[in-house]
């Protein structure tokens, strides 16, 4: 049975097939990386359990294979699936400004005035480092690197984000 979206947290998403016996690529959103695989099976966005083992590591992925998946057109069908993980079953936050990526989901975004600028959409890693997607209230998407110097406040119990972006970026030059 799947339990309810909200409960549940993206480890990884599936980047490709990696070898012709099914084995696939996992971009690993984990601190650990080979820990995408260490709390039970995952589910994809069906709610369809998937049993992965890690077997490697390779240039940013971990090479998993997922049981049931024995070639490689079926492993590169998966591309771009997520793998979820109960909440409740990763370790518990301990220190107040420690988070889950998906809690930033839906917070608003205002920038160091206190000038509402939208909602977080998600935190991506494409390569060079984390970034924050928020959606203005226009509907436009902006994007701005998540780090301290960009993103200096995340309240998490007054539901909002501040960044430091010049206006030029978010297109309020004048």
């Amino acid at each position: 049975m799947a339990s309810n979206h909200e409960d549940r947290i993206c480890v990884g998403v599936i980047a490709g097939a990696h070898g012709v016996r099914g084995g696939v690529k996992v971009k690993s959103y984990t601190e650990i990386p080979e820990d995408v695989a260490a709390f039970g099976p995952v589910t994809d966005d069906a709610g369809n359990r998937l049993k992965i083992t890690v077997t490697g590591q390779a240039k940013g992925t971990v090479l998993t294979r997922i049981e049931g998946v024995k070639d490689r057109d079926r492993a590169q069908e998966m591309r771009g699936t997520k793998l979820y993980v109960n909440r409740d079953l990763l370790p518990k936050l301990t220190e107040d400004d420690e988070y889950y990526y998906s809690d930033l989901v839906g917070l608003k975004v205002e920038n160091t005035q206190g000038v509402a600028l939208g909602t977080v959409k998600g935190v991506f890693d494409f390569g060079a480092g984390d970034i924050l997607e928020f959606v203005s209230d226009s509907g436009q998407s902006e994007m701005v690197s998540f780090t301290e110097s960009s993103v200096p406040v995340v309240d998490l119990e007054g539901q909002r984000i501040v960044v430091d972006m010049p206006d030029v970026v978010l297109g309020r030059e004048d």
